[in-house]
């Protein structure tokens, strides 16, 4: 996917393996990243440095909303953006939406330190498409933050701007976003901090 590019990760035992309905689903434990979340060949996550991410893209949305009670995750079926979501007990619903029920089955028997969060009484999952689930909600949610996969296979449709005009649509006066970006669609004025779009890339699109 990234040309030139490469990590590489020694492989201890290859815990899971499967064909979703819609992506490669690979779990291994690896020799110094714990276990670690492949999809379609690519690394999302190992036990090792996942939290680095996960607090990233959670609490910079998160505490930028003087009290967020309604929070929609999409995509992040490993559970890691959720745990962090139910850390701030101003929420009260935390819904989750995500596209590959193996992804969530998977990261719950092999991932628990990360999925712990869908054991929180104020979440709610939806196994389905993140684009068709935003089109049902208007004026809903005080932060949503798009975890999802690279702009390949089931998630290329979330880094569209017509995805980002459900976004808008689905936040509440004052909402907050957040999603995962690819360094290779960052505009030349996107402030890039290898997590995040800002928010000025979003306040652009929907002005274009």
């Amino acid at each position: 996917m990234w040309p030139g590019q490469a990590m590489t990760l020694k492989v201890n035992q290859v815990l899971h393996h499967e064909k979703s309905k819609y992506q490669d689903v690979l779990v291994f434990e690896s020799s110094d990243y714990g276990t670690v979340l492949v999809l379609d060949n690519v690394i999302q996550c190992t036990e090792r440095d996942e939290f680095a991410y996960q607090e990233m893209i959670t609490h910079l949305a998160m505490n930028s909303h003087p009290d967020p009670k309604s929070v929609l995750v999409i995509g992040g079926g490993d559970g890691g953006v959720l745990r962090e979501v139910v850390k701030h007990e101003t929420v009260q619903k935390a819904v989750l939406c995500d596209i590959d029920e193996a992804v969530i089955r998977v990261s719950k028997k092999y991932l628990p330190g990360m999925s712990i969060g869908y054991q929180h009484p104020a979440v709610t999952v939806h196994i389905g498409d993140g684009f068709k689930f935003l089109a049902d909600y208007k004026n809903e949610f005080d932060v949503i933050i798009t975890d999802s996969s690279d702009p390949e296979g089931p998630a290329e449709s979330l880094f569209q701007k017509p995805y980002f005009e459900l976004l808008y649509g689905a936040l509440k006066e004052g909402g907050v976003i957040t999603t995962q970006g690819c360094a290779r669609l960052s505009p030349p004025h996107l402030s890039w901090d290898g997590t995040v779009l800002s928010w000025r890339f979003y306040v652009d699109m929907m002005a274009d």
